[in-house]
């Protein structure tokens, strides 16, 4: 075997770690959740999405079939925010993930990760004239980033030089001017802070209005006025110069949180959780109108300014793309949505002015329920679209699609009389699976080898199997420090084990080392490695600083590396005769097995081995009842001559100990178990 694991890299100490995996397919061509984000690229017609299934994507806008050109994928948690650089060939993306990553977008290709942040990030800010970006999020810090240095990174050189300014609240929104000259933050202190980027550091003030988080915000080209939309429902129009709030716009029923403005600020566009956009007049925030109404809360905008070469449709001169909770995204019509406009409105009654969309990027269902099958290794799910399907977590894939069948019956169907310890944790944030693996419960679970399809090598002999043991084993398949070898007639070293569970080569691996601090709190970051499964290999020979040998946590590297079983469960159970045998109970003893997987029928075994030496202190010796296994005929001689019962309730002989204490003793103390003679 090869050289021994490296346990005390990585700093990892006594800091918790998790192993975590997202069952996806290989290409994932159409957002998965919500999307987050969108900008367009004017030049090349193309549009970025941000999606909360982790994958940034790029769209033909002017395709008349399939718009999807290619996806660029890093992040493993929400993209909540992305912004294009440098006249379009850079892409600077934020995430949940804690990081920022600088990316070609014509590309596609991931150029740099920064881990600025200790927290999700969830907003950027762009000054395209000066080319700098700033970053924010819960954390509570803004983080300033000169965009030239960022496109110079690489993987080997992956430092720069930063400026930033720490808040008191947790950060939502940010924007700048072209220039700039001036940032303004928005957060959970219901405020605005106005922040001159040349200086990074003062704040120049504190805008004060709102009575909830401020989500969104747009500064004019000038830097005299801001806009900001807020979950108390209303958008503000701020004059900097005279540091005072000039207008409130009561538009939305409902939170506010995606604002958009023309180039001369006279018309601002919204959106948020009532799923309508409006249009405002700025001179006259009276005159209103409703461009289109949404079936999902709106959580981004993207104004298309110019000429009808920019746009999907000949003649039209302007355009909003709308991204919603949804996973679908829609570009509506703003023709002659000035002309429109009105102080004569009602909320209630007023119809939107566009019904249908000028174009539709279609998303696919995300998983919206999930329920674990109590084998432990099969998860059944129903999506947006209420398809159900089956996924297996050894192998993690798909095993069957099932349609839109009824999701309750489904799992009625499919109940089986055994209880399985949990070993994992299901996820469904990105719309997807994700599994989380623990340590303090990975080992947990054993079945037997017949359960999940293993022809035993003899009857007598049934082979216990630890799912979290077999399931790294599959995850870490291609990672040569997982193998076993042996000398061959040549005198080299050749693999000779291989996983009993394979897991698609796609499979997006990530371990994490501590957990994220609370929102906003000062606590200290949390950090993970990414990795797919098929670049174990390549990864572990590369001179990088972090590579996956210094990753993998102790109690992984154990099983994987070391190969060493994991323990099993012991049990303690009391066992009496049933009152209507007239046997005498003997003294109150309990008796411990090493695992709970031990099978009603080797008690009955134990009962009918001193029943039939009749020697009543067999029953309350102290040797375990796990005795030696006797003959095949012995053993169904016992039960037809003796039968186990819990609470009154008959018990199957093929059924394990742990499965009794779940389904018929239902309490948290020791088992108690009764027997009796059958009498024929």
């Amino acid at each position: 075997m090869m050289s021994s694991h490296n346990r005390g890299s990585a700093g990892q100490g006594k800091r918790k770690t998790q192993i975590s995996f997202i069952i996806r397919d290989e290409i994932e061509k159409y957002n998965r959740s919500g999307v987050n984000a969108i900008q367009y690229d004017p030049e090349l017609q193309r549009l970025y999405s941000a999606g909360r299934d982790s994958i940034i994507r790029i769209w033909d806008t002017q395709a008349k079939e399939d718009p999807y050109l290619f996806s660029m994928e890093h992040h493993f948690d929400w993209v909540n925010d992305i912004v294009l650089c440098r006249e379009g060939r850079a892409l600077i993306s934020a995430s949940s993930d804690t990081t920022i990553k600088v990316w070609n977008a014509h590309e596609g290709s991931c150029l740099a990760t920064l881990r600025t942040h200790k927290d999700y990030v969830k907003c950027l800010a762009y000054a395209k004239e000066k080319e700098m970006v700033a970053s924010a999020g819960l954390d509570r810090s803004i983080v300033y980033y000169d965009v030239a240095s960022l496109v110079a990174l690489t993987v080997n050189n992956n430092t720069t030089s930063i400026s930033s300014v720490r808040e008191t609240h947790s950060i939502y929104s940010l924007a700048m001017n072209p220039s700039g000259t001036v940032l303004v933050s928005g957060s959970t202190e219901n405020a605005l802070k106005v922040y001159d980027p040349r200086d990074c550091v003062t704040c120049l003030m504190k805008l004060k209005g709102h009575t909830d988080n401020v989500r969104a915000l747009v500064v004019s080209k000038d830097g005299t006025q801001c806009l900001s939309g807020s979950s108390d429902g209303t958008i503000r129009l701020w004059s900097l110069g005279q540091q005072r709030c000039i207008a409130t716009l009561r538009v939305h029923d409902d939170s506010v949180w995606a604002l958009q403005a023309n180039d001369t600020f006279t018309t601002v566009y919204s959106g948020g959780r009532d799923k309508r956009v409006w249009a405002t007049d700025l001179r006259n925030p009276e005159h209103r109108t409703l461009v289109c109404e949404e079936k999902a809360p709106i959580l981004k905008l993207e104004l298309i300014q110019g000429d009808s070469e920019t746009v999907s449709r000949p003649g039209v001169t302007d355009s909003i793309w709308v991204a919603t909770t949804d996973s679908s995204f829609k570009n509506w019509s703003l023709d002659k949505i000035q002309n429109r406009m009105s102080g004569d409105y009602d909320n209630d009654t007023v119809k939107p002015v566009y019904t249908q969309p000028l174009k539709t990027v279609k998303g696919n269902p995300r998983i919206r329920q999930y329920h674990v099958l109590n084998d432990k290794c099969h998860i059944l799910t129903r999506d947006t679209e209420d398809n159900v399907a089956l996924w297996s977590v050894l192998n993690a894939q798909l095993v069957e699609n099932l349609g839109k069948v009824n999701f309750e019956e489904e799992i009625k169907k499919r109940f089986k009389m055994v209880y399985v310890h949990h070993w994992f944790a299901v996820d469904l944030k990105l719309g997807l699976l994700t599994i989380h693996l623990d340590e303090s419960d990975v080992f947990s679970a054993w079945v037997s080898a017949k359960e999940l399809g293993f022809t035993p090598q003899s009857e007598s002999v049934d082979t216990k199997f630890n799912l979290g043991q077999k399931l790294l084993e599959a995850l870490f398949e291609h990672w040569p420090r997982g193998y076993w070898f042996m000398e061959n007639q040549e005198g080299l070293l050749e693999k000779v084990d291989s996983p009993d569970f394979s897991v698609p080569d796609h499979t997006l691996i990530i371990i994490w080392l501590g957990q994220p601090s609370s929102h906003g709190s000062d606590g200290e970051s949390f950090n993970f490695y990414r990795f797919v499964c098929r670049d174990a290999g390549e990864m572990d020979q590369m001179n990088v600083p972090k590579h996956l040998n210094d990753w993998v946590p102790p109690w992984a590297a154990e099983v994987i590396i070391h190969k060493k079983t994991p323990k099993t469960i012991k049990l303690t159970f009391y066992l009496h005769p049933d009152p209507s045998t007239g046997i005498k109970p003997f003294k109150n003893e309990a008796l411990s097995v090493p695992s709970d997987l031990m099978q009603v029928k080797k008690v009955i075994e134990h009962v009918y081995k001193f029943l039939r030496q009749g020697t009543e202190n067999g029953h309350h010796s102290n040797q375990s009842a796990n005795h030696e296994k006797e003959p095949q005929e012995f053993s169904s001689i016992a039960a037809e001559k003796v039968e186990l019962l819990c609470n009154n309730q008959v018990l199957n002989a093929n059924m394990d100990l742990r499965t009794v204490k779940h389904f018929f003793w239902k309490q948290s103390g020791d088992l108690v178990l009764h027997y009796r003679i059958i009498k024929r």
